[in-house]
């Protein structure tokens, strides 16, 4: 098997976008040779801990409501490609996504950090829900079969806060500027949302050489 590193955060919709390229990649080649882990990269790690309005975020990001509304719609006609409906109008606040990423290690501890993953994408740009809130996360941790108490738990505390900081600083320190950046066998940087098509060339390039190797 061959590692596949990706770093993400669950409120950057390039890295939705990603998933699903990815996902439809594997899906279609499931002699796919990935071993995948993701990794914490916040996209504000400044942001307020009760996150704060999201057009007022977009709007300071972007320079103005029409560069926000642009860059959206790039962003929009880009998710629509890869299957994906994105509800912009539920999305309320842009959270601080350090909680999320705790519970994305968590649940990797358990087996379920994909699922995590993909579960906190659905919360936010389907059913917009604030990431942020501990209440929706211990949601999400049960729904995928963490346990609801010993979540709640880690999350009273500091567990694991100061650890998934410094992976954060380490990723920038590297040189990642953003996200998704997927790393290969721990050598090859693959960044952006990829389409499907690319990933079938990789899984393809990688199948030959392990057969060779054999």
């Amino acid at each position: 098997m061959v590692k596949l590193d990706i770093l993400s955060d669950p409120i950057c919709p390039w890295c939705y976008i990603g998933k699903a390229n990815l996902d439809r990649a594997l899906e279609k080649h499931p002699d796919h040779p990935f071993t995948i882990e993701w990794h914490p990269f916040q996209l504000n790690p400044d942001m307020p801990e009760g996150g704060m309005d999201r057009r007022e975020y977009l709007e300071t990001k972007f320079g103005g409501r029409e560069n926000a509304i642009a860059v959206y719609a790039r962003i929009d006609e880009a998710a629509k490609a890869a299957g994906l409906e994105i509800n912009w109008e539920g999305i309320k606040t842009t959270p601080n996504t350090i909680n999320a990423h705790r519970l994305i290690h968590w649940a990797g501890l358990e087996g379920r950090q994909t699922a995590a993953v993909s579960a906190l994408f659905r919360a936010y740009f389907k059913e917009g829900k604030d990431i942020g809130d501990t209440g929706v996360l211990l949601d999400i941790a049960e729904g995928i079969g963490l346990d609801r108490a010993m979540t709640e738990r880690l999350f009273e505390g500091e567990a694991d806060l100061e650890d998934i900081r410094a992976r954060d600083v380490h990723s920038r320190q590297k040189g990642v500027t953003g996200v998704p950046a997927f790393v290969i066998a721990n050598q090859h940087m693959v960044p952006g949302a990829q389409p499907p098509e690319l990933w079938a060339q990789v899984i393809g390039e990688i199948n030959e050489q392990l057969k060779a190797a054999e």
